[in-house]
């Protein structure tokens, strides 16, 4: 059903700070700003892929996945719909905010609003990276990944793999936590899930560079700006990444890396791993609590 993580949107009171932090520290394009003095971004020849949008907290805004054409989203929306889920179609003006033909979108269980999207506008001029860089690997593997935290895993599980579509890759007890990576292109894991018990929140987003120097360059890039560091580089035991994570003004982590290797078809029996990394990947002092954080259920207001 799904093919790729196309983009992606976050809210944030710190959104201004994007424009300095995405070109000169992840190498990252502006992109013309969206409504409301939205921060978009470039990783490549789409329009944009990452979008800030000014906000009173930080929060994921939304999820873009992209699908294979019009007969795919109607037929996501069809076998979301039979879930009970709603299922919103038909808004050409947001279509074109988010730089798509067609999208459709709904909000599952944990309250993470999921567009399912396709037809991505290209500019022809094509990238122009803020900073010396060789590029980021996207093309069918898409954006990256996103790590979400959820508070009910078999729950999750079911959702993503059973109603999205989304084939496991393998998993890590991350120190007592369990983390479960999933696929749905030949990237090795597209989406990732953190079980905390009662809080829903996101962790990362993962921008995978086309040269390892291009993360040797950022490194060296936050460590001279004194940008936090949520974990200093390292090589990760399941996708062989070698990555290192920075705290964004808006209290969500990227990690930003090089060299994972691609997954087959699903293996017929996923891997487990007891340990995150080969080498590195240390916290440099007290570990960072994520930024985007809350309780599950919330509170009635």
């Amino acid at each position: 059903m799904i093919e790729a993580l196309d983009y992606i949107g976050f809210r944030s009171p710190n959104a201004a700070e994007w424009e300095t932090f995405g070109p000169e520290v992840l190498g990252v394009q502006l992109a013309a700003p969206g409504p409301g003095g939205a921060v978009r971004m470039r990783v490549d020849d789409a329009a944009h892929r990452l979008t800030i949008h000014p906000g009173d907290a930080d929060d994921l805004a939304y999820l873009g996945w992209g699908v294979r054409g019009p007969a795919a989203l109607a037929d996501a929306a069809a076998r979301l719909e039979a879930e009970g889920l709603d299922v919103r179609r038909g808004d050409a003006g947001l279509a074109a905010e988010r730089g798509v033909t067609e999208l459709a979108w709904f909000t599952d269980l944990f309250g993470f609003r999921h567009e399912l999207a396709w037809g991505q506008l290209t500019e022809p001029a094509g990238f122009r990276p803020g900073r010396p860089l060789s590029g980021f690997l996207t093309g069918g593997q898409g954006l990256g990944h996103a790590v979400l935290i959820v508070p009910d895993l078999d729950a999750a599980e079911a959702f993503y793999g059973r109603v999205m579509g989304f084939r496991v890759s393998d998993q890590i007890d991350m120190h007592g936590v369990p983390v479960r990576f999933y696929h749905c292109n030949g990237r090795h894991h597209s989406l990732a899930l953190v079980h905390v018990p009662g809080v829903v929140g996101y962790h990362h987003l993962m921008l995978e560079t086309t040269a390892l120097d291009d993360v040797g360059t950022a490194y060296d890039v936050v460590l001279e700006r004194g940008i936090p560091l949520a974990m200093t580089l390292g090589r990760h035991t399941n996708d062989l990444m070698t990555s290192f994570y920075v705290r964004t003004p808006s209290g969500f982590e990227i990690e930003y890396g090089y060299g994972g290797v691609p997954i087959a078809d699903t293996p017929p029996s996923p891997r487990a791993f007891a340990k995150t990394s080969i080498w590195g990947h240390h916290f440099p002092g007290e570990p960072l609590l994520p930024g985007i954080a809350k309780p599950f259920p919330q509170e009635e207001q």
